[in-house]
């Protein structure tokens, strides 16, 4: 039976972005049919290794061309691909793709229908449109650092951007309405995405807070932000193996929740005093409370903990590491979350894999992460008709790394 194409099969991508952020959009683009031409310098790689870990898995699907941008005639190799391409995605500050003559002002001037996305860190607008900023720098001025605290108040932020996840998944979600326009209407536009509003805007409900109450945000620690609950917090529960490290995570929000808990362990004697007969009291006495439910959790493992609870409906889940997520959770390994993607040496590199599924036309991950400039000969010489001497030409010249 034959293959249904994927979903963006046809569509063209001529990709400027790097780091996190705009990666993961031209990702999830790649992994349903896009090709995703990434524009790059030919410099050694300092973070990380295309074929393993995180890089691998930021640019798996893609192909991968070594232009020189300081170079007027990898400029004009640059423009000529973008003639070529249905979109054009960046992640930099506001102001460089237009000192490259390659912001949709100059492109649309060559190709009118062409769509431009500019995933600049605060957008192209505003007092600070020309700051240079980082995830982890978008999340302290978002408001998450100072959520994020420790119980005497000061700061722990995150350990991995956030930031860059609501970044790239927001400018994935642009190019599909824009591209969308442009089958409707046969026209291009300029998106002016700011990564600092994408992740403002997934704060939770203390933006509904701060807007509409106009309260000044305290970090929640283990409390709910979402309505009373009691208890609700992590748990230390018995160690696996020799490691010690191991949590689980329980709210209860309703009588009925508590009274399940209850009988899932046990009924021991503290659950019948009476100042944790209501969610009223048990939000109140909520220290006594975590000090008695930790010696049940402790007695436990934390699969065991969860599984014992979710029995009786109650919401639980172990607090995972690493290899938790990676190697024993069954519900990843079920779904298929981990892929492999074979590298030239014959080993095997897992990645992340793509969490929905289509049921007719479901994304895939076909190749691993290219080299930089990997894919130059072939993108210049199929997509450009460039021969073998106009090539080494480009090299010798020094518009194309080597």
């Amino acid at each position: 039976m034959a293959t249904k194409p994927l979903p963006l099969a046809g569509v063209r991508v001529l990709d400027f972005t790097w780091v996190v952020a705009g990666p993961v959009a031209t990702r999830i683009l790649a992994d349903h049919g896009a090709e995703v031409v990434k524009i790059e310098r030919k410099l050694p790689s300092m973070i990380g290794d295309r074929k393993r870990g995180l890089q691998c898995d930021l640019h798996r699907d893609k192909l991968s061309v070594a232009l020189n941008m300081a170079h007027p005639d990898g400029l004009a190799l640059a423009r000529k691909l973008a003639m070529k391409s249905d979109l054009v995605m960046d992640n930099f500050s506001a102001r460089v793709m237009q000192a490259w003559g390659m912001d949709y002002t100059s492109l649309a001037k060559i190709k009118p229908d062409i769509i431009c996305i500019s995933m600049s860190g605060l957008g192209h607008t505003g007092p600070r449109a020309s700051y240079v900023s980082y995830g982890p720098t978008l999340q302290a001025l978002g408001g998450y650092t100072q959520l994020m605290a420790e119980e005497t108040g000061e700061p722990a932020g995150y350990g991995y951007s956030y930031a860059d996840m609501a970044g790239g998944y927001t400018g994935a979600l642009a190019a599909l309405i824009a591209l969308y326009h442009k089958r409707r209407t046969g026209e291009g536009q300029f998106v002016d995405l700011s990564q600092f509003e994408a992740v403002v805007s997934v704060v939770g409900p203390a933006l509904l807070d701060i807007a509409v109450n106009e309260r000044e945000q305290q970090a929640p620690l283990y409390n709910s932000q979402e309505g009373p609950a009691a208890p609700h917090g992590v748990y230390r529960c018995g160690p696996l193996g020799d490691d010690d490290d191991r949590w689980v995570a329980i709210s209860v929000r309703t009588q009925g929740e508590w009274e399940r808990l209850v009988k899932a362990i046990g009924a021991p004697a503290w659950t019948s005093d009476a100042k944790f007969h209501t969610l009223y009291l048990r939000t109140k006495n909520h220290t006594e409370l975590n000090a008695n439910l930790s010696q049940w959790t402790r007695q436990h493992g934390a699969e065991d903990a969860m599984m014992i609870l979710q029995c009786a409906k109650i919401a639980a889940g172990i607090v995972s590491n690493g290899a938790d997520i990676c190697a024993r959770d069954p519900q990843l390994k079920e779904r298929g979350f981990w892929p492999g993607v074979l590298r030239a040496d014959g080993g095997i590199s897992q990645i992340t894999g793509i969490p929905f599924k289509l049921s007719a036309t479901p994304g895939s991950v076909r190749t691993i992460a290219p080299e930089v400039g990997e894919n130059t000969d072939a993108v210049l010489g199929e997509l450009l008709g460039l021969s073998r001497a106009e090539r080494d030409a480009l090299i010798a010249s020094g518009a194309i790394w080597p």
